[in-house]
């Protein structure tokens, strides 16, 4: 599920929802929703998550993977944080 790990790396970028939603041109509710994982992002949406946080579309769809996988075992929260921070150290931004 893509909300949970969208959610989370606009935590790490520094994004309120508020800023996010703008950044995305959405509304926030939807963001909400999305973030919630009531609604299902689009590509389009998810090619503009990539473009604000200056990462490939195929880096958040391995971490949305790993999480829904890791998940499963208890585990997903901390794999994603410790995937989120090595691929921002690997781009400069931590």
């Amino acid at each position: 599920m893509y909300g949970q790990t969208l959610k989370q790396l606009r935590t790490v970028f520094g994004y309120s929802a508020k800023d996010m939603s703008k950044e995305l041109d959405l509304s926030a509710s939807y963001l909400s929703e999305i973030e919630n994982g009531k609604k299902t992002p689009s590509l389009q949406i998810l090619e503009s998550y990539a473009r604000v946080f200056n990462m490939k579309l195929s880096t958040i769809v391995l971490l949305t993977e790993e999480q829904d996988k890791l998940s499963e075992e208890g585990k997903g929260k901390i794999f994603v944080r410790q995937m989120m921070l090595k691929t921002l150290a690997k781009y400069g931004e931590v």
